[in-house]
């Protein structure tokens, strides 16, 4: 593998991007059509990928860089890996789209039921919002109870009972929840904050609910893993109180171990809702879970859910190329890289004596400017968010490009290798003591 290109902050020019962008603008809200990618949590202006390859993307303007986005998660092979545009050529020869059934639509579930074998029934849809509404209908039918209970900064797509206090692009934005929202039905969305367990089974106690929602591993108000015990203690009380548990692994499925969180955590939920992996980086989710719960879909059952493009050809082949070339062995490695990363970090950190937090599991990852470690959302919100976005800056100039915001978990690729990560670090070593020189200037 060819070491990636050093791109020097002098040369980093964005002419085209910028033009661009003022075009799309005229088109879009922001210029973008999801609202994180325009830059809103770190200033500036977007720049306009070209193309991807590997573990690095390059914009309209020529710049290079190390990639730790990935489609905000998909890519876990990398940018457009052979075995993934193979399939899809070989699949889009007969089609696009049928809106009836195809075998690709069983093999991959049964690619995924291996993996996680709780997931006795599934249904596909095209995108993790699809996945966690069909959820929330069908866990108000099974239950007869209308009020939901999810954590604060975890988000659940974009569907309207999610929209409170839903992290990400809705914090960076400093919204608390979402204007067009009907407080009738905001209501019925109960919030607490990630990790409080006595205020899980406070609320549980006091309202029926229809479900407990978490993703297992926060990655979007940053990344915050649970504390001992946390995962167990929301099964029994799911199970005391009659809800039923939901794991949102849009994000964490088949990252943050080979079968997903159950295996991570040796709970097993009642609902999942996958996403991003399972597609190949082609819009594509599911949700799943019991099969007693998922008979009640229509057509056996009442609780209605539909979609022209579910199942689509395309979407289950680059899903079976994916999981296929996933193996453990690639996992194992993927998770070995981001812990190399995650480890030099914080050793540059320590080097320049910056408050710094970082950790994973699989390949997943995250970091705070903050000395102690994250455990809800409040606690990400005191983390020098001022640092990051000039660390954002001078990563990119560098040719690194992280997340463009404070409160989003970062991704590894079974195409980081060695000199992605050497390079990495070397890049955000030097990143780092600029963003601390630019601090120290306008003091």
């Amino acid at each position: 593998m060819t070491a990636p290109t050093f791109t020097d902050s002098a040369k980093l020019t964005t002419a085209r991007s910028a033009e661009i962008m003022a075009r799309a603008r005229t088109r879009f809200p922001g210029g973008v059509n999801s609202p994180v990618r325009a830059f809103g949590g770190v200033g500036g202006e977007p720049f306009v990928v070209a193309r991807g390859e590997g573990a690095r993307i390059w914009d309209v303007d020529g710049n290079e860089y190390i990639d730790y986005v990935l489609s905000w998660g998909p890519l876990v092979l990398g940018h457009a890996p052979p075995v993934v545009l193979e399939a899809l050529q070989r699949v889009m020869k007969n089609g696009t789209s049928f809106g009836i059934p195809t075998g690709l639509e069983v093999e991959l579930a049964d690619r995924i039921a291996q993996r996680m074998p709780h997931l006795e029934m599934m249904r596909f849809v095209s995108s993790g919002t699809e996945a966690a509404m069909s959820i929330a209908r069908l866990a108000r039918a099974v239950t007869g109870r209308d009020h939901l209970l999810k954590f604060d900064g975890c988000y659940h797509g974009h569907a309207d009972s999610f929209l409170v206090k839903a992290g990400s692009g809705v914090a960076t934005l400093g919204l608390p929840n979402s204007p067009g929202v009907p407080d009738a039905l905001a209501e019925l969305t109960l919030t607490c904050a990630y990790n409080d367990l006595e205020a899980v089974e406070r609320i549980a106690r006091q309202v029926p609910l229809a479900a407990i929602l978490i993703e297992p591993i926060v990655g979007n108000s940053g990344y915050i893993e649970p504390l001992p015990g946390f995962m167990e203690g929301l099964r029994r009380i799911a199970d005391e109180t009659g809800a039923l548990l939901v794991f949102d692994e849009v994000m964490t499925g088949f990252r943050i171990a080979f079968g997903g969180a159950r295996e991570r955590f040796g709970v097993t939920p009642d609902l999942t809702a996958l996403g991003k992996v399972i597609g190949g980086g082609l819009p594509v989710a599911a949700y799943g879970g019991r099969r007693e719960l998922m008979e009640r879909v229509a057509p056996t059952g009442p609780v209605y859910q539909a979609g022209t493009l579910s199942g689509n050809p395309l979407a289950m082949a680059g899903g079976l190329a994916t999981l296929g070339a996933l193996t453990q062995d690639v996992h194992d490695g993927i998770t070995a890289q981001t812990a190399r990363l995650v480890q030099g970090m914080r050793d540059m950190a320590a080097r320049h004596g910056v408050p710094f937090s970082a950790s994973h599991s699989g390949s997943m990852w995250g970091f705070f400017f903050r000395e102690d470690t994250v455990t809800n959302f409040d606690e990400a919100k005191t983390a020098d968010t001022e640092l990051f976005k000039r660390f954002f800056h001078a990563a990119r100039a560098r040719g690194v490009y992280l997340a463009p915001s404070a409160f989003e978990a970062g991704f590894m690729s079974a195409a980081h290798g060695d000199a992605e990560i050497d390079a990495t670090l070397d890049r955000l070593d030097s990143a780092l003591g600029a963003a601390l020189n630019t601090s120290a200037s306008r003091n």
